[in-house]
């Protein structure tokens, strides 16, 4: 018999180690769920935090040990950093989740079609009854005139920055955008106040406060917008002009068109942000119970605003309405952000 035959009689060597099934990880989830409650019984602990933090030790102590058993030290720290990516996507999730499950549970209590179509005119803050037209009315127009000034100056400065812009006005721009980004509300609120309210005699309005808006949008469009207009291939600049297409009608024609989605996203972003803002609406808005559709005139109210008066007064009417109110402006805001993925998708290129 010759030395093939008996090599080709010999078993196949496998350069694969041993291998953990899929639902190892569910079931030392589980395994560590149980251990950790049995622990915390027996130590007499009631918070569900301390539960949680628990159970999330014993299942990357457990996850690493049996691992390291079966598959080897290498497999084993895969195992571990997968283990700690889930347990930190946890600890956010859960609050966050917790935070929508009480607003919705204690918010559609009152939440119906009288709540969102009725003002507070004659309704006191004690007393049943009442709705937040008002409030969805002005922050309505806060937002829309803050995002119809900042749209325009956020994504020009950010053409600018990408496709002009060298030297030192370019840094300066730069920097001072960065300095933006991180100004507080509360400061946009009084410089705003400070200029409009008591050097130029102008009273309390919605446009006032659309203008502290503007200050803390204009940064945000300017960044993400800028992000963008990167992410365009330069291939795509020069083949246009090549052709010898103006570069103001390239950036036009080319690259705002391939970067109109995450513009888009960008923007409904910077909304999202701005809608929720209650400082510069105590300063500059300080809020009305009456219904005033024009934001450039007397006090006006909007739901950040509505929130905190109604939270404050502290009669369970008024607490009810506060959580109601809440909701709907969690409810908005999710709404812009789902339309913003909408149309990133249906704008990106093909």
């Amino acid at each position: 018999m010759s030395n093939a035959t008996l090599t080709d009689k010999r078993p196949p060597s496998s350069l694969r180690g041993a291998t953990l099934p899929k639902w190892f990880a569910w079931a030392v989830a589980a395994g560590a769920i149980v251990l950790g409650l049995g622990i915390s019984t027996a130590a007499g602990l009631d918070s569900s935090i301390q539960w949680a933090l628990i159970a999330a030790l014993l299942f990357v102590a457990g996850t690493y040990g049996i691992s390291a058993k079966v598959e080897g030290g290498r497999q084993a720290k895969d195992r571990v950093a997968t283990s700690l990516v889930w347990v930190a996507f946890l600890l956010a999730v859960i609050p966050l989740a917790s935070l929508v499950w009480t607003t919705v549970k204690r918010g559609i209590e009152v939440l119906d079609g009288y709540f969102l179509t009725h003002s507070m005119g004659v309704v006191g803050d004690a007393e049943p009854g009442g709705g937040i037209y008002h409030a969805i009315l002005g922050t309505l127009e806060q937002v829309g005139l803050a995002a119809l000034i900042s749209v325009p100056i956020g994504v020009l400065t950010a053409i600018y920055l990408v496709e002009y812009g060298r030297g030192r006005l370019a840094r300066s721009v730069t920097f001072f955008v960065d300095v933006m980004t991180g100004i507080p509300s509360i400061v946009a609120g009084l410089f705003v106040l400070s200029l409009w309210v008591l050097i130029l005699g102008m009273g309390p309005s919605g446009f006032a406060g659309s203008m502290a808006l503007v200050i803390l949008m204009i940064p945000v469009v300017v960044r993400s917008t800028e992000e963008m207009l990167k992410l365009v291939p330069n291939e795509l600049r020069e083949a246009s002009l090549a052709l010898g297409v103006p570069k103001w009608r390239t950036i036009l024609k080319v690259v705002l068109p391939t970067s109109i989605g995450g513009i888009i996203t960008g923007v409904m972003l910077a909304v999202a942000r701005i809608t929720g803002e209650t400082a510069p609406v105590l300063l500059l808005v300080w809020g009305s119970d009456w219904i005033n559709a024009n934001p450039f005139k007397d006090a006006q109210e909007s739901l950040p605003m509505y929130i905190y008066l109604q939270y404050s007064a502290g009669s369970e009417p008024s607490v009810n309405r506060a959580w109601a109110a809440a909701l709907t402006l969690i409810a908005f805001i999710m709404i812009l952000n789902l339309a913003a993925r909408g149309i990133a998708r249906w704008k990106a290129p093909r």
